[in-house]
């Protein structure tokens, strides 16, 4: 048996690497190039402990192969790279009859793992957000009070001949602390309202948020529904549902100003039913799948991983609350939110688990 013997391999979907009996590749298929980003020439020769920091796992499972202990072991790796991200993978070490070439691995990416690494990521960053909003709330509220307060005594005490040309200073400082009001009661908003629940039908709240979508913005913009209408009703908060998705839709509506112009911009309201899933390391049997989907511009790179950040907004004069607000409501249902974007399609998908 030969390298060349392993070509059929190059179809599978998943990396193989044939190893010698010194643990050095002999053969990579093309799978594998791409989840080591190298070609199959630079891998040949490298050692497990050349293309991984922490390969003693798999150094361990390969001798064990060599001395035929097992036919086949799987196993769930995280092997780091100089350089690069950590790969998450599903191993499967298989023992061949070739004393020259004694053991093949197959990685498969575990894209599960990564799932949930992500959702305790934004889990944690949620929490955080709470935190950090409530607090910064409540130090921003107590000194305003006061600041407007003051400007109007001083108003009050501006001679007259004074008042005219003076006032609109006060004023100034007036307006911005009824502006800077509004800001905090809306960063306290989620905390202060009791959550209240009910039976939810899922397609109410979308309909209730298409009506408001519509009537901003009447012309230029088509609203697609592609609905499960099997999906059953759940408990929840109807009016914190109808925000979260009210917050994207809106957001997605913005995005799409200059299509709306040209007159083709599309938002979807897309829903599903997904089983066996996994949100915030707790296995469901059903949950909701919402999609909200937009053909605008897509995100901009540089804010993509921090849109759920409060504050971060990627529109001139947008608060960046809106999606903050949103993962907050959907978190008390027990979900999450994820997104996807690139040029031409934006699609938010909000996951709820199911009775």
């Amino acid at each position: 048996m030969t390298p060349s013997s392993f070509s059929g391999l190059d179809l599978l979907t998943s990396a193989v690497i044939v190893l010698d009996d010194s643990c050095a590749v002999v053969y990579a298929n093309a799978a594998a190039e791409n989840l080591l980003e190298s070609s199959a020439r630079s891998l040949v020769n490298q050692k497990l402990s050349d293309l991984f920091l922490n390969a003693d796992d798999l150094l361990q499972v390969f001798h064990q192969a060599v001395e035929h202990q097992f036919a086949d072991k799987r196993q769930d790796l995280t092997l780091q790279r100089s350089g690069r991200e950590p790969l998450h993978v599903h191993s499967i070490v298989t023992a061949l009859d070739n004393p020259d070439m004694p053991v093949l691995i197959e990685l498969r990416e575990n894209v599960q793992q990564l799932k949930l690494d992500r959702e305790e990521r934004m889990l944690d960053q949620s929490q955080a957000n709470k935190e950090l909003i409530r607090n910064l709330a409540h130090e921003i509220k107590n000194p305003l009070g006061g600041i407007r307060g003051a400007a109007q005594l001083l108003e009050l005490e501006l001679p007259e001949r004074q008042l005219r040309e003076l006032r609109e200073y006060t004023q100034v400082i007036i307006k911005e602390a009824d502006r800077l009001q509004t800001l905090v009661d809306r960063l306290l908003a989620p905390h202060r309202h009791p959550h209240i629940v009910g039976d939810v039908n899922i397609h109410e709240v979308c309909e209730r948020v298409r009506s408001l979508i519509v009537a901003e913005f009447p012309q230029g913009l088509s609203i697609q529904r592609d609905y499960d209408l099997s999906i059953p009703e759940f408990r929840g908060d109807k009016e914190q549902l109808i925000q979260s998705v009210l917050n994207i839709a809106h957001n997605a509506a913005q995005a799409l100003s200059d299509r709306i112009i040209q007159g083709d911009a599309v938002l979807t309201f897309k829903t599903r039913v997904v089983r066996q899933i996994t949100l915030a390391k707790v296995r469901y049997r059903l949950a909701l799948d919402l999609h909200i989907i937009d053909n605008g511009p897509g995100i901009p790179a540089e804010i993509r991983n921090r849109i759920f950040y409060p504050l971060v907004s990627g529109r001139e004069g947008g608060s960046g609350l809106g999606l903050t607000l949103a993962q907050t409501f959907v978190a008390q249902h027990m979900g999450t939110i994820e997104c996807e974007s690139r040029p031409g399609c934006t699609d938010f998908r909000i996951l709820i688990p199911l009775p």
